[in-house]
């Protein structure tokens, strides 16, 4: 009941009302990205959702798009602004994909959408990261976020979509929030983002 029907209207209806009081801080940074990141505050990019569906997330971008002389873009974290570093390090930047939740890509609760090219690395069980709408944040992200290597990201992923139910969204949701407000869990520094995942890590 509660997976097919009412985690869906309890997502819509309190993602709206976030949406709702937080919007003057999403409106402020919207005006300072578009200063700072020349007309681009935001950043779409396109994932794999339930069912491995596409859908393209939205998030406040953090990096710009400087490239070398042959046209490639420069590695993160050089691209890295002081403005994007302040969105990462408060979550703002995640503030708009409560757009998604609202359009039912994504739930508030959920594994963390990742990138298409990973899906040929996932194995078998891995790839039940996808039996589920993807969330603004998981029980990964409370157990240790980047801390924590992709192996026991997907291990603690697989366990939600296993035992997903109102008390465990509740749980992770004031975690999340516990985190947020002290900063927790991110033991990778700017300069050192985490590796990307390689079928092995």
């Amino acid at each position: 009941m509660y997976k097919f029907f009412l985690k869906r209207f309890i997502d819509f209806f309190l993602s709206l009302i976030i949406l709702i009081l937080v919007s003057p801080i999403i409106f402020v940074f919207i005006l300072i990205l578009y200063v700072v990141n020349e007309g681009e505050p935001f950043f779409f990019q396109e994932r794999p959702g339930f069912k491995e569906k596409s859908f393209k997330v939205i998030k406040f971008r953090s990096m710009n798009n400087k490239k070398d002389e042959n046209g490639v873009l420069l590695p993160d974290n050089i691209r890295l602004t002081p403005m994007g570093k302040l969105v990462r390090k408060t979550s703002i930047d995640e503030l708009p994909q409560l757009i998604n939740v609202l359009k039912g890509d994504m739930s508030l609760v959920g594994p963390r959408p990742l990138l298409f090219k990973y899906i040929p690395l996932y194995s078998e069980e891995q790839k039940r990261r996808h039996d589920v709408r993807p969330g603004i944040t998981g029980l990964a992200q409370v157990s240790g976020r980047n801390s924590i290597s992709w192996t026991e990201k997907f291990s603690h992923d697989v366990y939600y979509v296993d035992n997903l139910s109102f008390l465990l969204d509740i749980k992770i949701l004031f975690l999340t929030l516990k985190k947020v407000l002290v900063s927790e869990g991110v033991n990778q520094s700017e300069d050192r983002p985490m590796l990307p995942f390689n079928g092995k890590n």
